[in-house]
């Protein structure tokens, strides 16, 4: 029996000897890896961190000056507006409309006769109408795509992505919405009346054009309410009176603008605040934002509303807020400057007055304010990273902040 011990503890200790080396050297190499893991974590973070303080800088980067990329002189800046098609920007005058690319170089042009051209964008679609005449052209951002004759004199006319246009038009003490396709070809129109359902103030068209929203205003016992419609000319609008799917009553209040901001979601303006609606066939409201300021202006984006109030102070006379689509306040700030422009263009809100360029990101944060000496400003919009095509008195010029 001793024996048998003796013989297992010499094995034991004949086994140790062997595992020995080959045990650290394992151990070692365990550390080495470990160590290796470690300078790669560390590297990571370190890269990690480096890009969040990039990105911080770059968010809180505020610009005081600019230079001028290209520019491009044009004689019908004064006579014409200017609209931004996609990366482009959309020129429309009395006698005919041109799209400019970034280099101000003509990309295409289009001639007709207006008296009082008025343009309306979803995207890269356009629609440029004949105020109170009786012609629209609708334009695509690769090419014109065609005219549209009315029988009445146009009001208003709103475009869809998909280039079919609704347009109020004026017959009298009566009113017609109609919705043409874009071959000019007459899909559907509907009449209405002072009293029934009310006069439209706004209109607007759902991207894939399937819906149309009307904001309506009416007197009863002495009272202005306003009526927010959405007309469904599809099968889901067959078997309701007018095509009306859906509709809104809003009593003592003004709805002076209705607008589509993406996809199934579209936003309604009243002077007491604002709801958003959602619904590709028949829209609900799912929020109901009240304001107790009178509101001055309003933006607005496919994510985010804004609104301008008077702050009736000496030194700030405006605030401006943005809100969510569930009417969450996303940020506010006040300010001074006189303004005759507001917009987001391209995740970017953007005042000017006729020599002033004020420009906010999306959380609040002042990118720019300055005077910019290129004549009277008639417009300005972002068309990509730290780049702007602005229309002035003296032409068209891309400039970049820095």
């Amino acid at each position: 029996m001793e024996d048998n011990k003796t013989n297992e503890k010499r094995e034991n200790m004949s086994s140790s000897k062997k595992a020995g080396p080959a045990s650290g050297h394992k151990r070692k190499s365990r550390r080495r890896r470990r160590q290796q893991l470690k300078r790669i974590l560390v590297a990571a973070l370190i890269v990690i961190a480096v890009i969040i303080i990039a990105v911080v800088v770059i968010q809180r980067r505020t610009y005081h000056k600019y230079s001028v990329q290209s520019s491009a002189k044009n004689e019908d800046v004064q006579s014409a507006g200017y609209v931004q098609l996609g990366d482009c920007v959309l020129k429309y005058a009395s006698d005919g409309a041109s799209l400019l690319d970034q280099k101000q170089e003509t990309v295409w042009k289009q001639s007709y006769e207006m008296t009082n051209p008025v343009a309306d964008v979803r995207d890269e679609t356009a629609v440029v109408a004949d105020k109170e005449g009786t012609l629209m052209y609708i334009f695509k951002k690769e090419a014109p795509v065609g005219a549209v004759e009315t029988s009445m004199p146009i009001l208003k006319a709103r475009v869809a992505k998909s280039g079919v246009v609704a347009a109020i038009l004026q017959d009298g003490e009566k009113t017609w919405i109609d919705f043409y396709a874009t071959d000019g070809s007459l899909i559907a129109e509907n009449q209405t009346r002072i009293d029934s359902p009310g006069y439209p103030v706004d209109l607007a068209v759902s991207p894939d054009g399937k819906l149309i929203m009307i904001s309506y205003l009416y007197v009863e016992d002495g009272q202005t309410t306003s009526y927010v419609a959405f007309y469904n000319f599809g099968d889901e609008g067959q078997g309701e009176i007018d095509n009306i799917v859906a509709g809104f009553t809003y009593e003592g209040v003004v709805v002076p603008q209705v607008v589509y901001l993406d996809g199934n979601v579209s936003a309604a303006f009243r002077d007491d605040g604002f709801s958003i609606y959602e619904g590709s066939s028949v829209p609900k409201e799912k929020t109901k934002k009240e304001i107790k300021t009178d509101i001055v202006s309003t933006f607005y984006n496919e994510k985010y509303v804004g609104l301008v109030f008077k702050s009736g102070g000496k030194d700030e006379k405006y605030t401006m807020t943005v809100y969510d689509l569930s009417g969450k306040e996303k940020f506010s700030r006040s300010f001074n400057m006189e303004y005759k422009n507001i917009r987001i263009s391209d995740d970017m809100i953007i005042m000017n007055n006729d020599s002033q360029v004020s420009m906010y990101s999306m959380s609040g944060i002042e990118k720019f304010n300055g005077n910019m000496d290129e004549g009277v400003i008639k417009d300005i919009f972002k068309m990509g990273s730290n780049r702007y095509i602005l229309v002035s008195e003296n032409g068209i010029k891309t400039i970049k902040l820095k």
